[in-house]
């Protein structure tokens, strides 16, 4: 295992140290690093809290800021955090209009996210992302997992709660976003957790692992290597298939990097991704390309389509300030 670390004990603090040095104008940590908060909250605001595991960043600490959340609970490498964590950061960015939790779908997060509510005096209320296509159930999840869309739930719900939106109104539309989102993923090569020290899986040199979650789950199948095109035409069919977006319809894109994967082969998968799009009369209105949910150092990338209309363009164009995302400001 080759890593820039220093010991696997101290990796997330380190980081998260690191993090909130390059970003102290956005951020602040919690005490102990429980939580990563946003630097100046807005009085009267629903609080948006998300979290998970460690290794998928920049989700979720990187989307801590103004338009997205006001808070992210880093748990250790693809572990979820604790409940006290949780709850620590709800007393710590309440605002006394209540708190939206925004929780991938994932037993241990799902569990510990309702365990925090809870333990909490004030007000929250839960919307979990389940966007992934590849498999209905797995180890790691009731139902489908949470994954790449997650981001797309927590930029326009963020958006709205920076315009006002009350409780309610936040978990509706969280819950509407996520019902509008499927994602599914392709891994070339597997990642090394460092605690464990050596792959997670194993993959020949001419195989891929297709529909993989972002823990290194298993996928649908492990199949030969194909072209782009064809590895693009079968994530798109089953996002839109799922859809079943009608002639027409506008979206958002997202090609989503695993944190191994050169900007010029996303930017390749984006290209086979609007022609699939194209051809069943979908038009990405907006696109975004990068690595924003990563899974440690896995080559591979996931494609995202979340149906929008007028409203949620809106949200998702207003002004965001984070250190994953910014633009508007």
């Amino acid at each position: 295992m080759k890593k820039l670390i220093n010991a696997v004990d101290t990796v997330l603090a380190e980081s998260l140290d690191g993090f909130a040095a390059a970003h102290a104008d956005i951020v602040t940590l919690g005490t102990d690093r429980l939580f990563v908060r946003r630097k100046t909250l807005k009085p009267g605001k629903v609080a948006l809290l998300s979290g998970g595991g460690s290794g998928h960043e920049p989700l979720h600490a990187g989307f801590v800021g103004h338009g997205m959340l006001d808070a992210a609970c880093p748990g250790q490498v693809f572990t979820s955090p604790t409940p006290d964590q949780m709850a620590a950061a709800v007393a710590a960015i309440d605002q006394g209009k209540g708190t939206l939790f925004i929780v991938k779908n994932y037993e241990g997060d799902v569990m510990n996210f309702e365990m925090a509510a809870d333990m909490t005096e004030t007000p929250v209320k839960l919307v979990v992302v389940d966007d992934d296509v590849a498999v209905e159930k797995s180890t790691y999840s009731i139902g489908r997992r949470g994954v790449a869309g997650t981001m797309i739930v927590e930029r326009i719900v963020g958006a709205a709660a920076e315009q006002g939106a009350a409780l309610d109104e936040a978990q509706a539309l969280g819950k509407d976003v996520n019902a509008r989102t499927r994602s599914m993923g392709v891994a070339l090569t597997s990642c090394t957790v460092p605690a464990a020290g050596k792959p997670t899986f194993q993959l020949a040199e001419d195989e891929m692992e297709m529909g993989v979650g972002i823990h290194g789950e298993p996928g649908r199948r492990r199949v030969k290597l194909e072209s782009a095109d064809a590895i693009a035409a079968e994530m798109m069919g089953a996002i839109l298939d799922d859809l079943a977006p009608k002639s027409g319809s506008e979206a958002i894109l997202l090609v989503n990097g695993f944190g191994g994967t050169p900007s010029m082969e996303l930017y390749l998968m984006c290209n086979a991704a609007n022609k699939i799009l194209a051809g069943r009369g979908v038009k990405p209105i907006r696109t975004l390309v990068g690595s924003y949910v990563t899974s440690l150092e896995m080559a591979g990338c996931s494609l995202t389509v979340s149906l929008v209309d007028d409203k949620l363009a809106k949200l998702w164009d207003s002004p965001v300030h984070t250190a994953a995302l910014r633009w508007g400001m």
